[in-house]
Formats: structure tokens, C-alpha cells, sequence
């Protein structure tokens, strides 16, 4: 419930959201993750509250975005795009990338990179707002659902100026079977948890009932380890 008040002012009160989302973050991974000097590679870090957190927690955090404005770039981040990281093969001991997906074209690729950068053993959190959710076109939500370029037009008019989050430009049609998918698909991959973000434990079937999911889900969760890699 905290996390979920808190994402309706994302809007709003953006560092209310993240901040609370940033705490939720380590949380979730402190199940699988000792963060004493481990390498956490941020890919779409954007606000600076998750270095706040991690770093607190004792990881040593490096954000990665491909917008040199934003504020996670300016303490000791990098300047990449999710598709192309500018690290070596196993780097980082946890990957992590929370609401980038439905913002890139190629977003298994962009997953197919976190793994890569990810050390054998290591630990990947994906997250990501899936189109029909209730809040899959984010500012222009709920009436995404009647489509894309309409829900655009009737927030500019609203507004008076275009949303942020374009669709098939900066916002793209992801599914929660897409990321199941991939993950279940991809040799290198053990799904260690597939769930709704923003939903309690229990809630976690609902990513087993197809159609169910895609509205009910809101944003998928998925925590992954790479493979050992007996080559």
C-alpha cells in the first residue's frame, strides 16, 4: 500500500515516488544479494534517490542513463544507451533496470545486454510498466486504452503541451508475455521471481493467466541470475 500511494504522485511528487520505490528496490533484492562491496550497474537510473539507497546499503553503484541531464549522471554516473553498455562481459555483480523497458524499440536486446554485463552467478532486476496496465501510457493513462495518438491529443489539449511519454516514440506497447518470454527463453537466465511490482506476494499467479495479467499486472517484476557458465 505504501509503495502504491506513492506511485500516484509520481507525477506530482516525483521524489516521493522514487524514493519510495528506491527503498522497495533494495529490499527486494536483499533476499539474493549481500550488497557489502558488490558492483550495482543502474541501466536507465535517471533520479539519484536509488544511489542514495544502494550506496547506503553498501554497494558500490554506478547509474547509467543516456540523458547526461538527469541528476543520477552527475554523481559519478555514465552516459550510455541500455542497448550498447559500455562494459566488459560479466562486470557487475547485480544489474538492475526499473522502468526502462517500455522505453526503448528493442527491448530484448536491451535485456540480452544486462545479462551480458552481469557476472556468472550474479543478479539481474528487470521492472517495467506493461502497455495494458492501468497505467501502461503514464501521464495519458487510462485513456491509453482507447489508443495512443488519442490519449496524446486529449492530454495536449488538457495541458496545453505534448506528454512526455509518446507511443511507438518514447513509450512502446510491452507486454508482461513478452518479458516472461525472454526470460524463460534465454539459456543464460534462472527466474528466481516473476510477479506484480506493486501487488503483495500472493498476487503472483497473476502472471500465469494469460489476458489476466497484461491489465491486472500493472508492472512486472522479474528477478534473475545468470547462469554459471560452464564453457
Amino acid at each position: 500500500m505504501r509503495l502504491f500511494s506513492a506511485f500516484r504522485l509520481e507525477q506530482t511528487r516525483p521524489e516521493v515516488f522514487y524514493g519510495a520505490l528506491a527503498q522497495d528496490s533494495v529490499q527486494l533484492l536483499d533476499e539474493w544479494v549481500k550488497f557489502d562491496d558488490v558492483l550495482v550497474l543502474d541501466v536507465g537510473a535517471g533520479p539519484a534517490e536509488f544511489a542514495r539507497e544502494f550506496r547506503a546499503a553498501g554497494a558500490r553503484y554506478v547509474p547509467i542513463d543516456h540523458d547526461v541531464n538527469v541528476p543520477s549522471v552527475h554523481d559519478g554516473g555514465v552516459v550510455a544507451t541500455a542497448a550498447a553498455l559500455p562494459f566488459a562481459d560479466g562486470t557487475a555483480d547485480v544489474v538492475f533496470s526499473s522502468n526502462v523497458w517500455e522505453h526503448v524499440a528493442e527491448p530484448e536486446r536491451v535485456a540480452d545486454e544486462l545479462v551480458r554485463v552481469t557476472k556468472p552467478g550474479g543478479t539481474i532486476l528487470l521492472s517495467y510498466t506493461n502497455w495494458l496496465s492501468p497505467w501502461g501510457g503514464h501521464e495519458t493513462s487510462p485513456w491509453h486504452w482507447l489508443g495512443g495518438d488519442r490519449a496524446a491529443r486529449r492530454y495536449e489539449r488538457k495541458h496545453g503541451h505534448r506528454p512526455k511519454n509518446l507511443v511507438d516514440d518514447t513509450l512502446f506497447r510491452v507486454s508482461v508475455r513478452q518479458g516472461l518470454d525472454w526470460a524463460k527463453s534465454h539459456p543464460d537466465v534462472e527466474v528466481l521471481a516473476a510477479r506484480p511490482r506493486y501487488l503483495p506476494d500472493w498476487a503472483a499467479h497473476l502472471v500465469t493467466v494469460p489476458g489476466v495479467r497484461e491489465v491486472l499486472t500493472w508492472n512486472l517484476l522479474l528477478i534473475l541470475r545468470r547462469r554459471p557458465d560452464h564453457r
